[in-house]
């Protein structure tokens, strides 16, 4: 590999060529985390049951393999619910799930809105 592009002139450098899979193994140290865009919808639905008196507190895990971003009832109980962003599992179940405080998968999906659509409140029907 070279420092320089073909046709530079002395005193010219241009980037630096990296094999591909030197250029993955970086990536793969830097932690998974949620994007702009996820993050907006998870804390749009936050918002919404804190409104309704159902949640009381988050946090956010950014881990090497998986992002996390669990939801309290109270800060010092175990979490309710936590929505994982998985990308190993993005080409088979989705990258995206819910999972409830007894580690129950409630929805798994590709894509985030649909998952956190198990939270929308579903109307019952009523006999009198």
């Amino acid at each position: 590999m070279t420092d320089r592009a073909a046709g530079a002139e002395d005193g010219e450098t241009s980037a630096v060529l990296i094999p591909l899979h030197e250029a993955r193994r970086e990536r793969q140290d830097l932690p998974v985390a949620f994007e702009r865009r996820e993050l907006d919808q998870i804390l749009r639905l936050y918002g919404r049951m804190v409104a309704a008196n159902e949640w009381r507190d988050y946090a956010i895990d950014h881990l090497s393999d998986r992002a996390v971003f669990s939801v309290f009832r109270r800060t010092s109980e175990t979490p309710l619910f936590q929505i994982v962003k998985d990308p190993k599992l993005a080409r088979k179940q989705g990258a995206f799930s819910v999972i409830a405080a007894g580690g129950l998968i409630l929805k798994r999906g590709h894509e985030l809105a649909r998952v956190l659509g198990v939270f929308d409140k579903r109307l019952k029907v009523v006999e009198a």
